[in-house]
């Protein structure tokens, strides 16, 4: 037992991977970084300034749109809950309104990986998203504002995203 508590960090990781329903699993990562950079290294996408400037920053540089895919990144706009707007990477599509994300910093100073992301607009045109949340290992109820996915460019999978992820958290520490 004394060793157990000696490695808090190790404990909340091992908990939170086994949150999640039936087919749903996140884990995370301690990891003391932001979304923009490690989406930046995980993505291939190379944008900077806060998460809220991505999607115009994009405008003529990446193709933009709003159907989810494997590599995109999702943009989060600036709203009262997140001020400097978020970014996180599709790591998976589950439905055409159900995906996985995988990002940095939803879970303060932790790498997620594989948190469901469900579309609830209207229309559904992914404008407007509720993400899962680890510590109630539930969907969170806050409703977020999109303004849609930019595309790397690249052809991804589910298996690369995740064997990127390691060293996507090194190459965003060092920058």
């Amino acid at each position: 037992m004394r060793r157990i508590l000696r490695f808090p960090s190790l404990l909340l990781v091992l908990a939170l991977a086994a949150c999640g329903s039936p087919g749903h699993r996140t884990t995370a990562i301690k990891a003391p970084l932001e979304c923009v950079p490690f989406a930046r290294a995980l993505s291939g996408i190379d944008i900077r300034g806060n998460a809220s400037e991505w999607w115009y920053r994009a405008d003529g540089r990446y193709a933009r749109g709003t159907n989810p895919d494997v590599g995109a990144v999702m943009v989060f706009a600036r709203s009262s809950r997140l001020p400097l707007g978020h970014v996180g990477v599709v790591s998976k599509v589950l439905s055409r309104r159900e995906v996985m994300l995988t990002q940095a910093n939803w879970l303060r100073h932790h790498v997620t990986t594989d948190q469901l992301a469900v579309d609830v607009s209207p229309y559904g045109d992914w404008s407007r998203v509720r993400v899962w949340w680890p510590p109630t290992n539930a969907l969170g109820s806050a409703v977020y504002p999109v303004h849609g996915f930019i595309y790397s460019g690249y052809s991804n999978n589910h298996e690369h995203i995740a064997r990127s992820v390691p060293r996507a958290v090194q190459v965003a520490l060092r920058n």
